[in-house]
């Protein structure tokens, strides 16, 4: 008895738990497709997908998501080297001085958005360059380079350094031992710091906010408009993203599943 009421218990919380977790997605999907405005399911019109057109037609969006696109691209450019240097260099220094360093490395975490939005444009202006996507570029690199990095030190922390040692024994220069052992050992962090990255820029109000000047992604775009009240096109955006979410994951799934055959048929 006292098993079946904790398997009760149990289920009751994982259908409270999906239900918190997914009613409001179900609620924004339903009101992009109600014809009423603004978004609402409890006053419904009917069926509509004009609001798919409303969004196509919308310039300002779609320039929004090239700009997002753009500096989401540059700052995967420019965070992951600079993460990798870093935590290639706190690896191998072993003295006091890794404190240090590491304390100034992450502290762009710690720092609020839109001090290093402001502090990026002042630092610029300085230079004569207005604020803009390259102003936005660089605050953004400054924190998602200390996340990359911290994958990356997690990652380092579980290589055997013999074998790095063992290819300089066997004549390797430092470069090719990286390149041969330590960069393949990297590339899974590599490709998940790459996704991290491109997520913690795409989504990023705060920081982008405040240094991107008189430009706009699509974030800062819909952020402008929630000022003036909610709009279905906004929904619109957010069934679009859940669309892509998904087909990601389905991929994504699919080949760790052929993966999975492929590596067992070889043992096999």
């Amino acid at each position: 008895m006292r098993g079946q009421g904790s398997g009760v218990i149990l289920r009751l919380y994982m259908a409270l738990f999906f239900v918190y977790m997914f009613l409001p997605l179900g609620i924004m999907v339903a009101a992009g497709f109600n014809a009423y405005s603004p978004p609402s399911v409890t006053v419904w019109q009917g069926f509509t997908l004009g609001w798919f057109g409303e969004l196509w037609a919308d310039a300002r969006m779609w320039s929004g998501l090239r700009n997002s696109l753009i500096i989401a691209g540059a700052v995967i450019a420019l965070a992951l080297p600079m993460a990798l240097a870093g935590a290639l260099l706190l690896g191998r220094l072993g003295t006091r001085a890794a404190g240090v360093l590491y304390t100034l490395m992450v502290s762009p975490l710690l720092t609020p958005g839109l001090i290093l939005g402001i502090s990026t444009v002042i630092f610029w202006r300085n230079f004569e360059v207005a604020g803009g996507l390259f102003t936005a570029i660089l605050a953004q690199t400054t924190f998602v380079s200390s996340y990359a990095m911290l994958m990356f030190m997690a990652r380092l922390q579980r290589q055997d350094a013999a074998l790095e040692e063992a290819a300089r024994d066997l004549g390797a220069t430092p470069l090719q031992a990286f390149r041969r052992i330590t960069l393949p050992f990297l590339r899974p962090t590599i490709a998940t710091a790459a996704v991290i990255a491109f997520l913690q820029s795409f989504e990023n109000y705060n920081t982008t906010m405040f240094a991107i000047g008189g430009q706009h992604t699509l974030v800062t775009e819909i952020g402008s408009r929630m000022r003036f009240g909610l709009s279905p096109v906004v929904n619109v955006i957010g069934i679009l993203f859940i669309l892509a979410t998904i087909t990601c994951a389905v991929i994504w799934a699919i080949l760790k599943e052929r993966e999975r055959r492929a590596a067992n048929g070889a043992s096999a």
